[in-house]
């Protein structure tokens, strides 16, 4: 399969190359550092993300469409969490990142709050269970709309990244566990970065360099 490697931020952000309309072909982006399975080339839309503890994070939303079927990938940027915690306004002494390193918490929390919010659109959630991609914890959700349509939905925290991949389908299509199950994370190389468990349940990495799920936050 084809990959698409974005080397510069206005590669990542400005216009796509050439449309790989004709079939799912593998997408790798660096700088985002994740690759997944696109089924056309990704539109790509900058977003401001508001997390459980009243902090906003920058992300970007890649999606790409196929007939009524909507495939996405949204990346949160929690790396500069303990900063962005700092400068909140909103915070209260109960919250606050100073006294209570909150924003550790939010890092940590991240994964279970993008489900719940996915809970609370609606639907009859038919599928909700921990999971994991190359040994990288994480949540899927399996959703049928009140209209029929499924969306299927895996997200997944990165060295302090949070992925979310979302694929929703018009009611009758067959199951598209395919696309959330494709998604993966590479390191600063584009290599596919995967980890093992050691006899103390601890996750090593077992090719390239990287500092864990959480960015070095223990959990």
């Amino acid at each position: 399969m084809r990959s698409t490697r974005l080397l510069t931020f206005i590669a990542a952000i400005g216009i796509a190359g050439p449309a790989a309309a004709q079939g799912w072909f593998g997408y790798t982006n660096e700088i985002d550092r994740f690759t997944v399975n696109f089924p056309a080339e990704p539109q790509i839309e900058e977003i401001s993300w508001p997390s459980e503890y009243g902090a906003v994070f920058p992300g970007r939303v890649y999606t790409a469409k196929r007939g009524d079927a909507v495939y996405s990938v949204t990346v949160v940027d929690y790396r500069d969490s303990e900063n962005i915690h700092l400068a909140r306004t909103n915070s209260t002494e109960a919250d606050s990142a100073e006294n209570y390193n909150y924003w550790v918490i939010d890092v940590l929390a991240a994964v279970d709050y993008a489900a719940q919010l996915y809970r609370e659109r609606g639907g009859e959630v038919t599928f909700d269970a921990w999971s994991h991609i190359d040994r990288v914890p994480g949540h899927q959700l399996q959703i049928t709309g009140d209209d029929g349509s499924r969306s299927y939905v895996g997200i997944f925290m990165h060295e302090r990244q949070l992925y979310i991949a979302d694929a929703t389908v018009p009611a009758g299509s067959p199951p598209q566990g395919h696309f959330q199950q494709s998604l993966g994370f590479v390191d600063v190389n584009g290599d596919r970065v995967r980890y093992d468990w050691d006899e103390g349940f601890n996750m090593i990495r077992s090719r390239g360099e990287g500092t864990g799920p959480y960015g070095g936050i223990d959990r």
